[in-house]
């Protein structure tokens, strides 16, 4: 069973039906049971970094989350909130992947936030294929982590950053599986076959 970790964040129903299309049975659930005891947990999310943190303490999840010990997959927010700190209004998040979030600066004048099709560069193992690099995710954000010693995919928008991330049972990607077409479906089962 797959945990989908249920914040209030957007975007949440997407991922259950990317999940129900690969033949997964997953559960929307903040229960602490339920999540421990799950085979995989996916922390997905759309929002903004010090509301989403205030709701995990509220509900304990800030401490439920780094004691996890099977695979969990962040995206887009929950890739940031695996992070030590975020600039979106100086929040300090769940400190799991000790990197910082920034507010993406535009040096030619590139919109904010950054929507659109980029692909992969760079991908190290984990839940990266080889016949992942160079496809093309679905990426909608205003903040990115810097390239650095977790980062397992890079892609560019006014500079290079991580698209994705990996420390020990941790994955994260900052792209949207469940909107990126094959390419995101493949990620997801190289995930679930973990």
């Amino acid at each position: 069973m797959i945990a989908v970790i249920n914040y209030n964040a957007g975007n949440v129903r997407s991922v259950l039906y990317a999940l129900e299309r690969l033949g997964a049975e997953a559960v929307l659930t903040d229960d602490h049971r339920l999540i421990a005891g799950a085979d995989k947990v996916i922390f997905p999310g759309v929002g903004e970094a010090s509301t989403t943190m205030r709701h995990l303490r509220e509900r304990g999840l800030d401490e439920l989350i780094p004691r996890l010990t099977q695979p969990v997959l962040g995206i887009c927010l929950g890739m940031q909130l695996l992070c030590a700190h975020s600039e979106e209004n100086d929040t300090p998040c769940l400190g799991i992947i000790p990197q910082q979030v920034r507010r993406f600066r535009p040096v030619h004048g590139e919109k904010v936030p950054h929507m659109g099709w980029n692909n992969l560069h760079r991908l190290h193992n984990g839940i990266f294929s080889p016949e992942l690099d160079g496809q093309y995710m679905y990426f909608v954000h205003s903040y990115y982590v810097e390239v650095g010693p977790f980062t397992t995919a890079v892609t560019e928008y006014s500079l290079p950053f991580s698209a994705a991330l990996q420390k020990d049972n941790f994955y994260a990607t900052q792209f949207h599986p469940e909107k990126s077409g094959e390419a995101g479906a493949k990620l997801l089962r190289n995930f679930l076959g973990l």
